[in-house]
């Protein structure tokens, strides 16, 4: 199987193996999408929707609907469109509803992780063709652009309430991290330049700038003047949002991204950097015993959480495909088909399709609650994408 990874057909048939486990049983006919599942496919929650999982699903409903030339999902790209604006958005304040349930607003805090996801959502719903959705970026950028974006330190606030009047003193990098996509996206929607000096611009500041901070890495967790927090969540390690620790997945988030900038618009750090970033991660987190990379380590080098995220794995073999194109080193070939191989003989379901969501170190399930809120498979399948655009 080692030798078919890095193969299109393969990567397109995981890509339909994966979305068959959520089309069409996901598409709530009164609006939206049914979020939580169990790996069989049974949805355990009708009502509740989730900001990220909301815009996720429009970007992989987008993505195939593009790829594949699929008339019926770019129908459901508008569906999930229609969702984010009669529903998450509030047209009175221009914020979105964190959670919804029953139709109701049971969380009205903005929070800019999710709204780069809504900018995310938008950019892939005007790459599918919905051309209506191209004023929804700019109005998405304005937001936070008015209320997030902080000139003095050039990066995004973390989190405001529903009413814009309180900022959370909390800053944190996978906020700007997934602000930095939805820029790069938006850039690849509209090919107006904003969007990608401002995405030029996060990744500087958070990869140079805070990376040296905490000895060259990204550090997540930081006070409202951008100095490390090393003590946030540090009793809570598996934190879903905020954990402690350096996390390797999203250090190879970050070398993905380097990479695809420097496709785009070249530095000579941005490699550098990648390298450093992706070849930190395997060293301090491949776990040589079971397979894997496991969730964080600590300053220290030691692995604070030993499990299993199915996220982690998917960005960091995209993001070894991007670091071999990219700097002409078979080593991580090498990665890309070692944690393709744990993935598919640990994460990948064969039998109802897409991934499981978190396993134990020695890679036991959890649960068999596959789709918790949040994950629709975005990372896996945009994983598969990402690796198509650049074979």
């Amino acid at each position: 199987m080692t030798e078919t990874f890095n193969d299109k057909t393969f990567l397109e048939q995981h890509i339909k193996h994966s979305m068959a486990f959520y089309h069409p049983k996901c598409i709530d006919e009164q609006g939206g999408f049914f979020q939580i599942y169990r790996d069989d496919g049974h949805i355990i929650d009708r009502s509740t929707r989730h900001l990220v999982s909301s815009c996720r699903f429009v970007f992989t409903y987008s993505m195939y609907a593009k790829y594949f030339n699929e008339s019926d999902y770019k129908t459901q790209v508008e569906h999930g469109v229609n969702y984010l604006r009669e529903h998450h958005l509030n047209k009175d304040t221009g914020g979105y509803a964190w959670v919804i349930n029953d139709g109701k607003v049971v969380d009205d805090t903005n929070h800019c992780y999710g709204l780069s996801f809504v900018l995310l959502a938008y950019s892939s719903a005007v790459k599918a063709g919905i051309e209506s959705a191209k004023e929804y970026i700019y109005e998405t950028f304005d937001v936070l652009e008015n209320h997030f974006w902080l000139e003095e330190f050039g990066l995004y606030a973390d989190e405001i309430s529903g009413d814009w009047a309180k900022v959370s003193p909390y800053r944190g990098q996978n906020a700007n991290m997934h602000s930095c996509e939805a820029m790069i996206a938006a850039y690849e929607a509209t090919s107006d330049d904003k969007f990608l000096q401002r995405a030029r611009t996060i990744a500087h500041n958070i990869c140079v700038r805070q990376a040296d901070l905490a000895g060259g890495m990204v550090w997540e967790h930081y006070d409202e003047n951008w100095q490390v927090d090393w003590e946030y969540n540090k009793e809570d390690p598996k934190n879903l949002f905020r954990p402690w620790g350096f996390q390797p997945g999203h250090l190879t988030e970050w070398s993905k991204l380097l990479m695809m900038l420097n496709r785009i618009s070249p530095e000579n750090w941005m490699v550098k950097r990648a390298i450093e970033f992706f070849d930190v991660a395997m060293d301090k987190a491949w776990d040589y015993e079971h397979g894997g990379i496991c969730y964080g380590f600590a300053p220290n080098g030691s692995v604070c959480d030993d499990d299993k995220y199915f996220w982690v794995q998917a960005e960091s073999f995209a993001a070894a495909a991007h670091m071999a194109i990219g700097t002409g080193d078979d080593k991580y070939w090498d990665w890309y088909k070692k944690i393709w191989q744990y993935s598919w003989d640990h994460m990948v379901d064969h039998e109802y399709g897409a991934w499981f969501c978190t396993l134990t170190q020695d890679n036991v399930k959890y649960s068999d609650v596959k789709s918790p809120t949040g994950k629709t498979d975005y990372h896996t399948m945009g994983a598969c994408y990402e690796v198509l655009s650049i074979l």
